[in-house]
């Protein structure tokens, strides 16, 4: 029987992937390691093109030498470049995070601000990154968290045809309960690790293979 029919709309499909990927993992969290807000916002964009592993393996020295917005402003910037060079792009990084925390000091008083507008006026800080600073920095779910894993995911179980993870968003907004939104993201982001890889997908061990248009159209 064909997924359309199985299950009657899009909607219904993307809820009983989340209750099998809340299944399937019951504790998924956000892997990043921090302890306030300025430093999930800087291992958030130190993550960009690099594996939440590696992040956790440059953020001790990095937050030990400059554990707050003041000192990650004032630091020189050569010094940040190399404690976080082995992330990639590290110039670029730095930049963005110094910038980002000047602006926190200067407009801020040096605290990592709550509302989505603002964190978006933040050198570096796109929706994805606002979203996950939101959601685990301060428990407040405005939107979907759309990283590499979950791009993917979401294309290939047909709950979108957008390209543009900014439309892809949106498209699950409409599909998914608002207390879910930052849940899925996590969840699907471990599915994306563990089975459902770029190049060699494990669909003989998928959970979600029944609900999978990209299952069906590659068999």
């Amino acid at each position: 029987m064909s997924i359309t029919r199985t299950w009657s709309s899009k909607k219904q499909r993307a809820l009983e992937i989340l209750i099998r990927l809340k299944r399937e993992y019951p504790d998924a969290t956000c892997s990043l390691t921090y302890e306030t807000p300025v430093q999930l916002l800087v291992a958030t964009i130190l993550s960009a093109q690099c594996t939440d592993e590696r992040v956790n393996k440059v953020t001790p020295a990095l937050f030990a030498r400059f554990p707050d917005a003041l000192a990650l402003a004032n630091a020189d910037r050569e010094e940040l470049e190399t404690l976080i060079r082995s992330t990639g792009f590290y110039r670029n990084k730095a930049k963005n995070i110094q910038g980002a925390c000047e602006k926190i000091v200067a407009e801020f008083g040096g605290e990592v601000p709550k509302q989505m507008e603002l964190l978006l006026s933040l050198p570096g800080v796109a929706r994805k990154t606002a979203n996950v600073v939101l959601a685990h920095g301060f428990g407040i779910i405005q939107g979907v968290t759309v990283d590499t894993h979950v791009k993917r995911l979401s294309q290939r179980l047909g709950l979108t045809e957008a390209d543009n993870p900014v439309k892809i968003e949106r498209d699950l907004m409409r599909l998914l309960p608002q207390p879910e939104w930052e849940n899925w993201s996590i969840r699907l982001i471990y599915h994306g690790r563990a089975v459902c890889k770029a190049k060699k997908p494990d669909c003989d061990r998928c959970s979600l293979a029944e609900l999978c248009p990209f299952l069906q159209e590659n068999r």
